[in-house]
């Protein structure tokens, strides 16, 4: 059992869909997805562990962890089942979650996410591993903190590709067309999900805050296509 509780905003009624931020982030980057896609669910948008008003704790700050603290989170508001909406890191804990508990997770979108480091272009990845270095080396509880940040983007996630040929919920990948994502990489997420389909929007990174209507609009469509399997 995790030594915290996760901080969340909750809003609205129907299937629940969680939504999870990004590094160093909180569930605040939704506010333009909260209000609309709880005209018809009960959206839950979570502070990971060590961000937003949720505590640190003392267990690892991995993924890993993060997908365990989710999973304790679901069943202490008594969420059997539920779509899962992951941003960037949270991308990386919705799809590390749904390998470990597939039974959990009806449909699955992920933005932005990637499988390894190596899935983040050199332009962005080189001075992420350079703060992380310089971090590393300073001192104090700051420079601790953002270590721990930045050593997520630097050291994780590690999904195997060919892992996700067990995932048979269907999975929406989209992405910014000026991604800080290899599109190449984007495309293989997609590729390898049995029930995987790819939108590309104009933007980069942060299109469900800087291009919400198109993003919000390419979700719905996606799980108005996929509503059967809320009956199966």
């Amino acid at each position: 059992m995790p030594d915290i509780r996760l901080h969340f905003t909750c809003r609205g009624e129907g299937h629940p869909l969680l939504l999870l931020h990004g590094n160093g982030e909180s569930g605040d980057y939704f506010a333009r997805q909260i209000p609309y896609f709880s005209k018809s669910r009960k959206v839950y948008a979570v502070d990971t562990r060590g961000h937003g008003q949720s505590p640190r704790g003392t267990a690892p700050f991995t993924i890993d962890q993060f997908a365990e603290d989710l999973l304790c989170f679901m069943d202490r508001q008594g969420i059997l089942r539920a779509d899962i909406l992951g941003f960037s890191d949270g991308g990386n804990i919705a799809l590390t979650f749904a390998l470990r508990y597939p039974h959990r997770v009806s449909r699955l979108i992920l933005n932005g996410a990637n499988l390894n480091p190596a899935g983040v272009k050199p332009s962005v990845q080189l001075p992420i591993i350079l703060g992380y270095r310089a971090a590393c080396r300073g001192r104090g509880e700051q420079a601790r903190a953002k270590a721990e940040l930045l050593g997520l983007m630097v050291k994780e996630p590690h999904i195997r590709p060919e892992d996700l040929a067990a995932l048979r919920m269907p999975a929406l990948v989209i992405v910014g067309s000026r991604d800080m994502i290899r599109s190449t990489h984007s495309q293989m997420i997609a590729d390898r999900l049995p029930e995987g389909r790819m939108v590309v929007l104009k933007g980069d990174h942060f299109i469900a805050s800087r291009r919400s209507a198109e993003f919000n609009q390419a979700v719905s469509a996606f799980l108005r296509d996929t509503e059967h399997v809320l009956y199966q």
